[in-house]
């Protein structure tokens, strides 16, 4: 299956044309720019020394779909951090945000589908998961409060745990429920970001997202808890719960 080679050096032109139709539609400042820049470059720098040191010739089809995601929500990334001087556009943001919650179904159906599955795919995949939960949840902190901040911030305090306690960082079994807990996160906050429930409505749809997801954290916690005697050096990293690798 051929692999895209370019994908990291031009993924910074699609993101400058992402945020150039943003700005052509409902307009950015200069710090909404300079965000959706910064993520863009930044995202496609980690991704090439990903795959340099994957010894990867190139993205595969799946990749490319992946990427398609990150750049969205590099769009998202700009509009989250305008809304700080001004309110955010919801249409857009929410458009953006659905359309990368999409694409999470498409990227490893390709994957499977071509061949072409990697650990590097899927930790590309996990991290633009978390990433956009915890930026939803940085749009959504000043009306809703700053707890719906826990969801996103909760797999980084977990990875940040792991270096502490290193049995944090054993490996888990695969458990589907991971991957329906962190879509629950995206779809619930995507829905509290479009303002269509009451606000009662849209916190108690927050807290019950957060509720799963302490659930699913725990349940790994606990795991791992009760095998911690048997990590062994060099074991691979966990993998965490939302389907996210330490």
């Amino acid at each position: 299956m051929p692999r895209v080679q370019r994908g990291p050096v031009t993924g910074p032109i699609a993101q400058f044309v992402v945020l150039a139709g943003l700005d052509a539609t409902v307009g950015l400042g200069p710090a909404g720019w300079c965000a959706g820049l910064a993520y863009g470059m930044v995202v496609c720098a980690l991704l090439a020394r990903g795959l340099r040191r994957a010894g990867a010739a190139g993205l595969g089809p799946a990749d490319v779909v992946t990427l398609g995601r990150a750049l969205l929500v590099g769009g998202v990334t700009a509009l989250v951090v305008d809304g700080f001087d001004r309110p955010a556009p919801v249409p857009p943001l929410v458009a953006l945000t659905v359309m990368a919650l999409l694409l999470d179904a498409v990227d490893g159906q390709v994957a499977r589908r071509t061949g072409t599955a990697s650990a590097l795919g899927a930790r590309f995949d996990m991290e633009v998961d978390a990433y956009l939960i915890l930026l939803l949840g940085a749009h959504l902190a000043p009306t809703v409060g700053g707890w719906v901040l826990a969801m996103g911030a909760m797999r980084y305090a977990f990875v940040a745990a792991g270096w502490a306690l290193p049995w944090l960082r054993g490996t888990l079994p695969p458990r589907p429920w991971r991957k329906v807990v962190a879509a629950t996160q995206g779809v619930a906050l995507a829905v509290a970001a479009a303002g269509v429930l009451p606000p009662v409505a849209a916190t108690a749809l927050l807290a019950g997202a957060l509720a799963l997801l302490v659930e699913s954290f725990g349940r790994d916690v606990g795991w791992l808890w009760r095998r911690r005697a048997r990590r062994r050096p060099g074991a691979e990293p966990a993998r965490l719960p939302g389907g996210v690798s330490a």
